[in-house]
């Protein structure tokens, strides 16, 4: 019994020393703490990887706290009690989140990697809490119930439907002994997800065609070896030259160079990603992905999962989408299978002794264009220099609608090449702040894609602006040349500039629904919308000046470009649309069972009756 004491005293002390290591965790934790930062904005230099995870877990405590007062609440249930409450509520997780995915999907490395398969459960399991918290879902219910004679504002409504459909989609009606397996597969589609994204980086990056004899470099255009250059010489290769699967090196190359067994090699790179019998072949993820998605739709009484998705959205069936998409085929395939007969006629005329391929179509369309309308893409590339083409594209948002964007210098970024703009109504009041990362890097995911750090809303009758951030993957500048676009980089600009302005000029009351939370299939409008000004005459005199005369573009070469609008058409609408027509394929199943999966895509493709020149 002497020993007994000294001993519990010394757990004593152990334990409060824990404790109060793990406050001292919490509170260094610049996730957890207020930010002093001008607008509030994520102070990334201050961020370290191990802040992630506490953070997180922190944040869902809180959150579940909030959800209590709530659900425990001994008000009556009504709109801002409940509703609106539950829209404030999670607010610090949110941040967290945001921050975190959108550095991940931009500048990752293994160790955000590895937090993100850490945090997806803890996630997935939140939500699930959420949506399936019985007394929750009885408050939100008997509002929905009285919704016409609550005097809601259309705003409220939107919201209050937005809230009920959520937890009627995240399995509220499911019977009770159905809701572990429900949640159960909602954890594992989140792994999933993750993993296939991963290894489509990992196939990606790991890709590259190291070019040494300068024979082999013959078509291309002096800027595209300048850069393949640049790229061996960063990876230790000086003297030769490196190609990638990132787009700014593929498409020049699968376009322009000569070597048709190098085209051959870099394109099948591309396609083959995912599909290699490798560690990061996403076959067997495909195969578990669409059979637990199915299995979740028919749990929540869906046919389909194509049902279950469409339903949220303006098509609302998948028979909608086949109408429309397949109305597109019908147009494009007869042309896409003209083009095809006239670009192996320009094979056959060159005397090559070979079928037309897939990685042949761009090489001839571009020799094609260039004998039918006498002009090349690789013309206009000096017109587009980014930074005029962003000027243009800000001269064109301030005429329509005012705004102004000043360059900020002194926001946090989470990677050097990243630039900020502080954007400004006309009187100079704050709109939001814009981040834009144009380069690719092995860290960053492919694609261009517009999201936010923080969306835009009201917070005790003030007004919280919105932190937008636009990610694209456009060819980068050389020691001796600004980095300059293609026209297809133009419209892409144009077109992620389009959904940024979506977010900062969003003016809505609840988080829920402001900015860019709208059906997937409207949400494409205000890009679109944008994009068409790109190559609209009267814009491209603002920005299109030649980066070495400073001459505006020529008429001369506008109306050649207009002239080839139309050229390879066929082309670009079914290589979109079969894409789109296989997505719909794989989740309009009905039967749960192991696919296999390449032939399931070939039978789709059949189906289609797509032509083997384009996949």
């Amino acid at each position: 019994m002497k020993h007994l004491i000294p001993i519990i005293l010394i757990l004593a002390i152990l334990f409060t020393a824990c404790e109060q290591n793990k406050e001292k965790e919490m509170t260094d934790n610049i996730l957890l703490a207020e930010w002093n930062t001008p607008f509030g904005v994520p102070p990334f230099e201050q961020i370290k990887n191990s802040d992630y995870l506490p953070a997180y877990k922190e944040a869902i405590k809180i959150h579940n706290q909030e959800i209590e007062e709530i659900v425990n609440s001994d008000e009556a249930p009504d709109f801002e009690n409940t509703i609106a409450t539950l829209d404030a509520s999670g607010e610090l997780l949110v941040r967290i989140n945001n921050v975190f995915e959108n550095v991940n999907e931009a500048h990752t490395n293994p160790e955000l990697q590895q937090i993100a398969k850490d945090v997806a459960p803890l996630l997935s399991a939140h939500e699930d809490d959420i949506w399936l918290n019985e007394q929750l879902f009885e408050r939100v219910k008997s509002i929905n119930d009285q919704k016409e004679i609550l005097g809601l504002s259309t705003e409220q409504k939107m919201l209050l439907k937005k809230t009920f459909d959520s937890f009627v989609r995240g399995g509220a009606n499911l019977p009770a002994d159905q809701k572990d397996a429900f949640r159960d597969i909602n954890s594992r589609l989140s792994l999933l997800s993750i993993q296939f994204g991963e290894n489509l980086l990992a196939e990606t990056n790991n890709f590259k065609l190291v070019i040494e004899d300068e024979n082999d470099l013959s078509g291309l255009p002096a800027s595209v070896i300048m850069a393949a250059a640049e790229t061996a010489k960063s990876e230790g290769m000086d003297g030769k030259w490196v190609f990638t699967l990132h787009k700014p090196s593929l498409i020049p190359f699968i376009t322009y160079a000569d070597n048709r067994a190098n085209r051959e090699y870099l394109f099948k790179g591309y396609i083959e990603r995912g599909n290699n019998g490798n560690e990061y072949d996403n076959k067997a993820i495909v195969n578990e992905m669409v059979n637990l998605r199915l299995k979740r739709a028919n749990m929540l009484g869906f046919e389909t999962h194509a049902d279950y998705v469409l339903d949220n959205n303006m098509a609302k069936t998948p028979d909608k989408v086949y109408e429309l998409i397949g109305s597109l085929m019908d147009a494009g395939l007869p042309v896409a299978k003209i083009e095809a007969a006239e670009l192996q006629a320009l094979i056959d005329q060159d005397g090559g002794n070979f079928k037309l391929e897939p990685w042949d179509w761009w090489y001839y369309a571009e020799k094609l264009k260039k004998e039918k309308y006498a002009f090349d893409d690789g013309a206009l590339r000096p017109y587009f220099v980014l930074d005029n083409v962003k000027h243009g594209m800000f001269t064109v948002a301030e005429k329509l609608y005012g705004l102004q964007f000043v360059e900020r210098t002194d926001l946090p970024v989470y990677h050097p090449e990243v630039v900020t703009y502080e954007v400004q109504e006309a009187d100079g009041t704050t709109v939001g702040i814009l981040y834009m990362d144009f380069f690719p890097r092995e860290s960053k995911r492919g694609g261009a894609w517009m999201t936010s750090f923080r969306k835009q809303y009201v917070r005790n009758g003030e007004n919280v602006i919105p932190v937008i951030q636009m990610v694209c993957n456009f060819t980068k500048p050389t020691a001796d040349e600004p980095s300059m676009l293609s026209i297809d980089e133009v419209s892409t600009m144009f077109h992620e500039f389009g959904h940024s302005l979506h977010g900062l000029l969003s003016d809505c009351n609840y988080v829920s629904i402001s900015g860019t939370s709208v059906p997937r299939d409207f949400v494409e409008l205000p890009s679109q919308i944008m994009e068409n000004w790109a190559t609209h005459p009267d814009v491209m005199k603002m920005y299109a000046t030649h980066y070495e005369t400073g001459e505006i573009i020529p008429d001369e070469l506008v109306q050649k470009m207009d002239n080839a609008n139309k050229f390879n058409q066929g082309f670009i609408t079914v290589e979109f649309m079969s894409a789109a027509l296989l997505d719909m394929d794989w989740h309009t199943i009905t039967e749960e069972k192991q696919y296999d999966v390449m032939a399931f895509e070939n039978a789709s493709l059949e189906n289609m009756q797509m032509i083997p020149e384009i996949v």
